[in-house]
């Protein structure tokens, strides 16, 4: 007898590949789950509940950073980003692609923050202060795509 046992009750279900595309307030993109679990290489771990979560407080977050850049394209006439004239990329806007490449650094730097579990590889090998640096790498990505739509540098200076 191993001693091992496994009560498949407690392993959380993995995504059925139907969860809804979260809709945003009709100025920015809406954000469809399967394609950011894709691109963001989000484990099946990570249940759909908590996977919204982490979006609905990124799509916040990087709209607030947004605010005042919005109400002036609005003033313009824009009704929606995609609206917003950019040159576009792969058939997407550049404005489209950098805000979905913000609110994904920022909803996957808040799921590693909170879920510690997320980002570690299936053998544990990764340490938890290794996860730090990977917050700050993803919180800087989000950064600069907020930085770029706004059409600011990425320089920043630290004083001694």
């Amino acid at each position: 007898m191993s001693g091992f046992n496994c009560n498949p009750s407690v392993i959380p279900p993995a995504p059925t590949g139907a969860e809804p595309v979260i809709t945003n307030d009709g100025w920015f993109p809406d954000i469809d789950p399967a394609a950011f679990r894709k691109q963001m290489k989000i484990r099946d771990t990570v249940i759909p509940e908590r996977l919204r979560e982490a979006i609905l407080n990124a799509m916040i977050a990087i709209g607030n950073n947004l605010a005042g850049w919005r109400t002036a394209r609005e003033a313009e006439g824009a009704q929606a980003l995609e609206e917003v004239p950019a040159p576009r990329l792969g058939g997407a806007s550049r404005f489209v692609i950098l805000y979905r490449a913000a609110i994904g650094a920022e909803a996957k730097a808040g799921l590693v923050e909170r879920y510690r579990d997320t980002d570690l590889t299936g053998a544990g090998q990764r340490q938890v202060s290794d996860l730090d640096e990977s917050v700050g790498e993803l919180r800087r990505d989000a950064i600069h795509a907020v930085r770029d739509i706004l059409g600011r540098t990425r320089t920043s200076v630290e004083l001694l």
